[in-house]
């Protein structure tokens, strides 16, 4: 029987804080998620006294693995400087171990020292990024992942939006992962592509209230955790903005490239900037931008509407030096089957909206092909 949040909670009632109070009564605890037999929460303390929580942390996680019907937890402790204190980085704890091991020194001092390294059997990432939200981002992320699957490779996805999750919309999947050993996931299989998110291990519509630190933690074991298998691509559906998730996302995983997604007015463009001089800033190659909801064809009159304007994310490319990879257009079918969780490239393959997703993963395949960053795998057939 899983393990339900009234039990997770009488549990880390009996772990003191610091100062002996139970950790349950001292306001340290974020929302405590509990959903099949995963627990996910955050300690978050005044960033002085983070050594003398980070014992508490270990023993609230052990306390929570011990619960009957818990299989994995994550638990991080995260730092707040005061008002008008000096500002202090987050820390971020180790999160689980395997039965035996010795607990080592936080993750996140781990990933510091370390060089980025992809998860085995995965030779190329690649990221998806907007500057904002709302662009078709994560519709064009899965759409460009089947299309790299129409050419031959084999591709992952990679649900980065921890905060607003669409692979389980956008694909129609209920199901939960299963676990492997008892530390590792499985990912789950759809349309040939191997997915996942956080949106697999939570309710639909549980909020997740995580500060910075918890996100990371939570993008670190969905990277490192999971047994993605070989794979010749993952693509990561980056969440929206130039945030503190996005820039450790493009600092400590070894990204190939990056796909920017914009829609053609200026308001879009602006912030499209800004995704990709973050991506320029840490040396992530820019692999081109999608103008997407380009124009509107109207079905009944085939009357064409630049609703957004046209041309922006094109010009916009040729100003920056950036490959221009295709326009979307704004179309019913689309939005339809997305909804649907029916994504246009693998239930209308011959279509002329699939043709356009193909289209932009040939140029990407090719980015990556051309300047030497792809995976030996990747072969271009004539």
């Amino acid at each position: 029987m899983a393990a339900t949040k009234e039990q997770v909670l009488a549990s880390l009632a009996k772990v003191p804080a610091p100062d002996g109070t139970p950790i349950t009564e001292a306001d340290v605890l974020s929302d405590v998620v509990v959903s099949d037999g995963k627990v996910f929460f955050s300690i978050t303390v005044d960033a002085g006294a983070v050594a003398g929580w980070e014992p508490v942390r270990k023993r609230a996680e052990a306390a929570v693995r011990a619960v009957p019907g818990v299989q994995s937890a994550l638990v991080a402790l995260t730092a707040e400087r005061k008002a008008g204190a000096a500002a202090a980085r987050p820390t971020l704890g180790a999160t689980r171990q395997p039965p035996g091991a010795t607990a080592g020194p936080p993750r996140a001092a781990q990933r510091a020292g370390e060089a980025a390294q992809a998860p085995p059997g995965v030779e190329a990432i690649i990221a998806v990024a907007s500057g904002k939200g709302g662009v078709g981002k994560s519709t064009t992320a899965v759409n460009l992942a089947l299309g790299l699957a129409a050419l031959g490779l084999k591709v992952g996805v990679l649900d980065a939006d921890i905060y607003g999750p669409s692979l389980p919309k956008l694909l129609a999947i209920k199901e939960r992962p299963q676990t492997l050993g008892g530390t590792r996931l499985k990912p789950i299989t759809r349309y040939g592509l191997t997915v996942m998110s956080i949106g697999f291990l939570i309710e639909e519509e549980t909020p997740m209230i995580w500060r910075g630190p918890m996100v990371i933690s939570a993008l670190t074991q969905m990277l490192r955790e999971v047994e993605w298998g070989p794979l010749d691509v993952m693509v990561v559906d980056m969440p929206p903005g130039t945030g503190d998730a996005q820039l450790t996302m493009a600092q400590q995983v070894p990204l190939k490239g990056a796909v920017i997604v914009s829609t053609p007015q200026d308001l879009a463009l602006i912030d499209a900037r800004r995704g990709i001089a973050m991506f320029r800033r840490v040396n992530v190659p820019v692999l081109g931008i999608v103008e997407n909801m380009s124009y509107f064809l109207c079905p009944q009159c085939g009357t064409r509407s630049d609703i957004f304007s046209h041309g922006g994310a094109r010009h916009e490319a040729e100003r920056l030096g950036v490959p221009f990879l295709g326009e979307v257009p704004l179309h019913m079918t689309i939005r339809e089957k997305s909804d649907a969780g029916l994504p246009v490239v693998a239930t209308e393959p011959d279509g002329a909206l699939a043709a356009i997703y193909r289209s932009i993963a040939e140029k990407v395949r090719d980015q990556l092909k051309g300047a030497g960053r792809a995976a030996p795998k990747i072969v271009i057939e004539a």
